[in-house]
């Protein structure tokens, strides 16, 4: 785990312990796929084949995006790609290899990258070859003007792809798994960030939205995002908890997981309810609590926040809630619930229910 993952927060050994527990045992299968780069870019064109979510950016310089192309034209070997398929929404998601892909897709465009603040591209033209290569400062359209075997050799070059799809259990949360275990970027993808590539739709941009809320920036005690979603993620987990509580098994991970699954893509009835709810209760906890009301004992602690924000969202505000959030704070079982090693189901259900007890009015 990544030190700055969990910046500003209590580091609570049944937390880290859950977050890396094995995962669930999958049926998986994985099959090799030949796809020429002209094929891949229309699948990408069309939308068939994403690279879901990222908040990374392309990150390659135009000199490495360049070789590359130079490799296929050169006939070299390109490491491969890999796929997972979504049957839900119809279409492969890109868990490896982004980097070669959209280099590929932006030298079949003619532009480098995206387009700067003042909207304007950068022609992609084959740099840092040598100088005396037939490829030295070529365009993708100066093959087709002026040398027709490289276009075609280029068009017709194989980018091999292992594509990966879950048989059972039903679902798609092994690509969790294989996103945390694969991902080869220069920064490991960590928590929230892989949800954010794998589910990304209405409730993704529901949680994203949220997390600008003032009085959640209150709760959470910085103004500013955090640098690896974890903020985000705390949303999410209270909702998980807050709907489907009674049905949590660990690891929390999975729990959050299959909930962001099941509501990718959420009516926009749930969603004015969901915003409705987490702003209500920001607003009573800030009012009652003040600001940082769960940062304890050193930092933000998570067991904490899940149990007291679902208690009270779910049961209501009493008036003296700071006399009873005091109480709460010294229960020998809350604090052994909330700062423990043990990271069984039990010890959630605990702290859950001994919230809810001194809590409610």
């Amino acid at each position: 785990m990544t030190t700055d993952y969990n910046e500003g927060l209590e580091s609570l050994e049944s937390e880290e312990l859950d977050l890396e527990s094995t995962p669930a045992t999958y049926e998986v299968i994985t099959y090799p796929a030949d796809f020429t780069l002209e094929g891949l870019v229309s699948k990408y064109r069309k939308g068939s084949m994403t690279v879901p979510g990222f908040q990374r950016n392309y990150v390659w310089n135009i000199k490495q995006a360049s070789r590359l192309i130079e490799s296929f034209l050169l006939g070299l070997p390109v490491p491969a790609i890999f796929l997972f398929t979504d049957e839900v929404n119809n279409e492969q998601l890109v868990i490896d290899g982004q980097q070669r892909l959209m280099s590929v897709v932006y030298f079949f465009d003619g532009y480098f990258g995206e387009a700067d603040k003042g909207g304007r591209k950068k022609v992609f033209r084959l740099t840092g070859l040598n100088e005396k290569s037939p490829y030295y400062n070529k365009t993708y359209a100066d093959f087709e003007d002026t040398d027709q075997a490289a276009f075609n050799k280029l068009n017709d070059s194989v980018l091999r792809a292992f594509v990966v799809k879950q048989i059972t259990p039903n679902g798609n949360t092994s690509v969790y798994h294989i996103f945390e275990r694969l991902n080869t970027g220069g920064t490991q993808l960590v928590g929230q960030e892989i949800r954010n590539c794998v589910y990304h739709g209405d409730f993704n941009n529901l949680l994203c939205d949220l997390n600008k809320y003032v009085n959640w920036r209150k709760i959470f005690g910085s103004e500013s995002p955090h640098k690896r979603q974890k903020d985000v993620e705390l949303i999410l987990r209270f909702f998980a908890f807050y709907e489907n509580g009674e049905n949590y098994e660990r690891p929390i991970k999975d729990f959050m997981s299959n909930f962001m699954r099941m509501n990718q893509h959420m009516d926009e009835d749930k969603q004015r309810d969901f915003e409705r709810i987490f702003k209500d209760t920001c607003d009573q906890i800030v009012d009652l609590l003040g600001i940082k009301p769960f940062h304890i004992w050193s930092g933000l602690n998570v067991a904490v926040f899940d149990s007291t924000f679902t208690a009270l969202a779910k049961h209501g505000f009493p008036r003296d809630l700071q006399e009873r959030f005091e109480r709460l704070k010294s229960d020998e079982d809350f604090v052994k619930g909330v700062r423990g090693a043990t990271a069984d189901d039990s010890i959630v259900e605990l702290r859950m229910s001994l919230a809810r007890q001194h809590l409610t009015p």
